[in-house]
């Protein structure tokens, strides 16, 4: 695997707990060597040393699934990151009155990661995990973090760009004239419509602008 950090056993180590992340039922051995294509004992020797951390723990089928460490570690990362603590109960009224499942990116290097979600109450709905990161180039969001130039109205809308069915429509954070988060509504195409800044453009400048006055940094 190419070295992100240079320091190679914490770059294998990062690898396995992405593995983990994408599988709900936990992995075998064989299953997390498959996924990280580490060697079989390399893959088993940093399971069991991320074991040791609680960063890695054993299901009641002896499967390897993420930690509870994790758990309070995401939870203190949050509390020390004001923007998302801020944002969050505007986010939760942007649920409530649009019904759709909103996000909040902030923007890392050429890419963007999502440090809030929250799930539209709808069966059928677009769903996105706090933590996960997407590339600038598609997607709303993306593009109010890339700086693309907004509609008069003061947002970007994506029509099934980086998924086939899916709809989203996102507005700036701005603080001091900098663009520090993008706000974004996202769902199929079905309720968002192929207009989807018609129907929900009003609603996601609003929340922005509301995160906007609490001056969250």
């Amino acid at each position: 695997m190419e070295s992100v950090s240079g320091v190679g056993v914490l770059d294998k180590s990062v690898l396995v707990l992405h593995a983990l992340s994408g599988a709900a039922d936990g992995m075998s051995l064989t299953d997390l060597q498959d996924a990280t294509s580490l060697p079989r004992a390399t893959a088993h020797r940093l399971a069991g040393a991320l074991e040791d951390h609680g960063l890695v723990r054993r299901n009641a089928d002896g499967r390897y699934v993420l930690g509870f460490t994790l758990a309070a570690l995401a939870g203190a990362a949050q509390r020390q990151f004001p923007l998302a603590s801020a944002a969050r109960p505007v986010l939760e009224r942007l649920v409530a009155t649009t019904g759709e499942s909103v996000q909040l990116y902030v923007r890392e290097g050429d890419n963007r990661r999502c440090v809030l979600s929250l799930q539209s109450p709808h069966g059928l709905r677009w769903i996105i995990t706090e933590g996960e990161v997407y590339p600038l180039g598609r997607g709303s969001a993306g593009h109010v973090l890339a700086g693309r130039a907004l509609a008069k109205s003061g947002w970007i809308e994506s029509v099934a760009e980086r998924e086939a069915g899916v709809a989203s429509v996102s507005a700036p954070v701005r603080i001091d004239g900098n663009t520090i988060a993008a706000v974004s509504i996202s769902g199929p195409i079905e309720r968002l419509t192929r207009n989807p800044g018609r129907k929900f453009g009003s609603a996601v400048k609003k929340a922005a602008a509301e995160i906007e006055s609490l001056r969250p940094l």
